[in-house]
């Protein structure tokens, strides 16, 4: 067991991807049961604007074995739009039971992509205090092929939030930083998290942007001294991704992140 500050928010990455499949039900029910502070997971919009819970806008080669009978190949992957498919069809897709090469040891069961709503309510069964970290997954090259515009995809998402009366547990998260502005401006209420994979310091990050985000959340291998007090002094805090080892952990515990985001939430428990 890892010690960690009270206030210390452990992030099941995918729900807990490096255990059970990404973004399902039972890896999000895991997590939950393990002990995890917060689910992350990531979200895109089906052909008949349904929030679904998906790491790509694609069924992506690594988890799915066939669609419509066809073999998923990653030379065929991203004809398999989901964005041009109906929440009925995509829910009939298994991406659970195929071996994951680079996750060996994640148990396979039986699982589908499932609605955002749908995530909320099983969780909110679990737990009334379970944080939530959602990113909007979305690319200028993508607009209106992938996803829709910006705005559709944010109303669309923060719809589901409302329903749900969960706004004080949630943020959004996401690299493009057109939904940040967005939700900043339109959803001042919601907390916001900036991901960052590109190398650079905390401030020259932040020029991307018209206002200082509550979390700063870059890939941990990036990560400085440096950047994690200065997000501090202006009143961030700094949750990395995706961090899948005891030791690494421990070594940004001692730098005074404030949170971290695994594949393997059990390292925590």
């Amino acid at each position: 067991m890892i010690q960690v500050p009270a206030s210390f928010d452990i992030q099941g990455h995918r729900g807990c991807r490096g255990l059970l499949p990404e973004n399902t039900i039972t890896a999000f029910t895991k997590a939950l049961l393990m002990g995890v502070t917060t689910l992350e997971f990531d979200l895109v919009i089906s052909k008949d604007k349904q929030a679904v819970v998906s790491h790509d806008t694609f069924f992506h080669h690594e988890i799915t074995s066939m669609v419509n009978g066809e073999d998923v190949t990653i030379e065929n992957e991203r004809s398999f739009n989901l964005y041009e498919m109906n929440y009925a069809d995509i829910k009939e897709i298994d991406v659970g039971m195929k071996v994951h090469p680079r996750f060996k040891s994640q148990l396979k069961v039986p699982a589908v992509k499932p609605l955002f709503k749908e995530l909320i309510a099983t969780a909110e069964k679990l737990s009334s205090k379970i944080c939530y970290n959602g990113e909007i997954k979305s690319t200028i090259e993508g607009d209106n092929i992938d996803h829709p515009n910006i705005a559709v995809f944010c109303d669309l998402v923060v719809a589901e939030i409302n329903k749900a009366h969960i706004t004080d547990r949630f943020t959004i998260q996401s690299f493009d930083t057109r939904v940040l502005e967005y939700m900043h401006e339109r959803y001042p209420e919601i907390k916001l998290s900036y991901l960052v994979e590109t190398k650079g310091s905390l401030a020259k990050h932040l020029k991307a942007l018209t206002f200082t985000p509550a979390i700063y959340s870059p890939d941990y291998k990036l990560l400085t001294q440096k950047d994690i007090d200065a997000a501090h002094k202006l009143g961030m805090k700094v949750i990395p991704w995706t961090v899948n080892t005891k030791e690494e952990i421990i070594q940004l515990i001692d730098q005074r992140v404030d949170g971290i985001i695994t594949d393997y939430p059990d390292l925590f428990f």
